[in-house]
């Protein structure tokens, strides 16, 4: 066998060491999502009852996928849409399609960091801003969540404070007022869009140059980065968690999230919920992991980086459990409710329920500093590792791009489009734009797309191709386990998944249904779902057209077929009788992709 040179691994650039490679990974699925999605679900699944279908998602679908992904990227040495097109040709839309919802996510995520940059600013301010009633943002409706201001009639489930208004159930925390009045300027709805906040757009405008230095220099400058953005936000987290189960009522909290609730552990919303979890928190599907992975050198323990991402995730979503409902049994137990009333997702329970509990810790500054550091830590690794799927897309899609403009100017392109891009986001009317995009870009898209990535790779790549790949890369085959499961246990669990999600679906709707989006948003909302779906047809469509062939199955069947004949970069070449018969039984299958007839695999 045959060694050539690492002038391709060279010109791509790699990873400054595997341990910045696990830290990037890490730090991508250690994200904001573990600190409102996890708890969410834990309460929504029936307390401590979730963790059973969520250990079996995480080991029969979580980590296969993840192995998959990850081997994919690193023996294919390309993003996500060059990987599967490289694979099968005819499901090239599907990585096409994780580049799209990437997008989309990535110029909606970086306004949470600018809200989050908002309170990170603001926690130095003595008292808190949001704790008081007396600003200018406030309306009639405030009531105070300061400690001195906190008496509750626990008979009624009601606030005393609520009571002085004629009108009680429109009373907000000021908490919720500093969020809706001072940070988003909130209007009454989309219809009523308002101005742009100047405030946020420099914020925004930061959030994006932080991302832009972090990319810059390619994945050398960000594995450095990562190291610091990975590891602090984990220490931080721990003294949060720590913090937390001291305060008052906390025990409440803990029982609630620790105690199953076995009774619910049949209904099939339950393993839904896990499975979502597990896709979300990993981030299966988006094409960040291939990308990340494509940076690595050759040879490498894909399995081992597989098991140490997913122990570190699962380990770090239940630190962040511990955090959450420790806080929110001392908010419960403060205000004179059960969990279940102050349980709340998304930015709601970043932005209005922890400041609340923020200001009932001693030295609370201190805290709230502590944690908006921790948020924009958390927040930056899955930022920026979203763009990079992105720019690895584009300089891999564009032969000699990056020769003609260069790296740093891809990245500032990138960057500028998606903040132009998340402008809306920062009107007055912007939280509803943010709604509307959050729910349709990925929610039903993401599991359609994660099954045909994972039928293009495992049935009509190969499930056992891919095994062999991964022992020229390691040294090793994988366990039959993993075999079987990209075969069969991880389709069949992806197509039950997504089924249960389009059953399930209803519109979406902002502050707990109160406010009913326009039937035109709706419509807006299936047209960014469908981007994303129609890749998968249409790049189709136009691969089996540019294959050769005469009639129109010969045209399917050959761009089914992977464009990959030996290794692509460890150097190892078909014995020639072999070769002569793959290219005498499939003539002229790169039609016109004919730059990847470079690019080999042995069988």
């Amino acid at each position: 066998m045959e060694k050539i040179s690492d002038v391709e691994e060279e010109a791509r650039g790699n990873w400054g060491s595997r341990v910045a490679f696990l830290m990037a990974c890490i730090g991508y699925a250690v994200g904001l999502g573990n600190i409102w999605r996890f708890p969410f679900n834990v309460y929504k699944s029936g307390g401590g009852a979730f963790m059973v279908p969520y250990v079996i998602m995480l080991f029969m679908c979580g980590i296969p996928l993840l192995f998959m992904e990850l081997a994919v990227g690193q023996y294919t040495r390309r993003g996500p849409i060059g990987a599967i097109g490289k694979l099968c040709p005819l499901l090239k839309g599907a990585g096409l399609g994780t580049v799209i919802i990437s997008f989309f996510l990535s110029t909606y995520y970086n306004v949470i960091l600018t809200w989050t940059l908002f309170y990170l600013g603001s926690s130095f301010q003595d008292p808190l801003p949001w704790i008081g009633c007396d600003n200018e943002w406030n309306t009639e409706n405030c009531y105070v969540v300061d400690s001195n201001m906190t008496t509750f009639d626990t008979t009624q489930n009601i606030s005393l404070i609520d009571l002085k208004h004629k009108n009680f159930s429109l009373s907000k925390p000021s908490t919720q007022e500093y969020f809706d009045h001072r940070v988003l300027g909130m209007t009454n709805g989309i219809t009523e869009f308002g101005s742009i906040r100047w405030e946020l757009f420099g914020l925004l405008f930061l959030a994006w140059v932080i991302v832009y230095m972090c990319l810059w220099k390619g994945v050398a400058l960000t594995g450095k980065i990562v190291q610091v953005t990975a590891i602090v936000p984990l220490f931080l987290l721990i003294a949060f968690a720590i913090r937390g189960v001291t305060l008052t009522g906390a025990d409440k909290g803990l029982l609630f999230f620790l105690r199953p609730d076995w009774s619910k552990i049949a209904d099939p919303k339950v393993w839904v919920n896990a499975a979502s979890q597990v896709f979300n928190s990993i981030g299966i599907a988006f094409g960040s992991l291939i990308a990340f992975s494509s940076y690595n050198k050759f040879k490498g323990p894909v399995l081992r980086d597989t098991l140490i991402v997913t122990f570190v995730d699962a380990i770090v979503s239940l630190i962040c459990g511990v955090a959450v409902f420790s806080v929110l049994g001392n908010l419960a137990h403060e205000q004179g409710k059960e969990v279940d009333e102050v349980v709340t997702e998304g930015p709601g329970l970043v932005f209005v329920v922890f400041p609340y509990a923020l200001s009932k810790m001693p030295y609370p500054q201190v805290w709230s500093v502590i944690f908006f550091t921790m948020l924009l830590f958390l927040g930056i690794d899955s930022q920026f590792a979203t763009v990079e799927v992105i720019i690895t897309s584009l300089k891999d899609g564009w032969k000699g791009l990056e020769d003609t403009v260069g790296h740093k100017i891809i990245v500032l392109i990138v960057c500028a489009f998606s903040f132009l891009c998340g402008i809306p986001h920062v009107f007055e009317g912007g939280i509803y734009t943010f709604t509307l995009v959050d729910f349709y870009s990925a929610t039903i898209s993401l599991m359609c797309i994660a099954l045909f990535e994972t039928i293009a790779i495992v049935w009509c790549y190969g499930a056992d191709r891919l095994g062999k790949n991964i022992e020229d890369m390691t040294g090793l085959k994988p366990n039959c386990f993993f075999i079987y499961s990209w075969k069969f246990t991880t389709p069949l669990l992806i197509f039950t998944i997504w089924m249960f999600t389009l059953v399930d679906y209803s519109s979406p709707s902002y502050d707990s249904g109160k406010y009913e989006y326009p039937w035109w948003c709706l419509v807006i909302g299936w047209l960014i779902t469908g981007i994303s779906l129609l890749s998968i047809p249409l790049v189709g469509i136009v691969q089996i057209f540019r294959t050769s062939g005469v009639t129109l199955v010969e045209k399917i069947k050959h761009s089914v077929k992977s464009r990959i004949l030996s290794c692509p970069c460890c150097g190892v070449k078909l014995d020639r009788n072999l070769q002569a018969h793959n290219n005498s039984s499939s003539t002229n299958l790169i039609g016109k992709d004919s730059d990847d007839s470079l690019n080999f695999d042995r069988v």
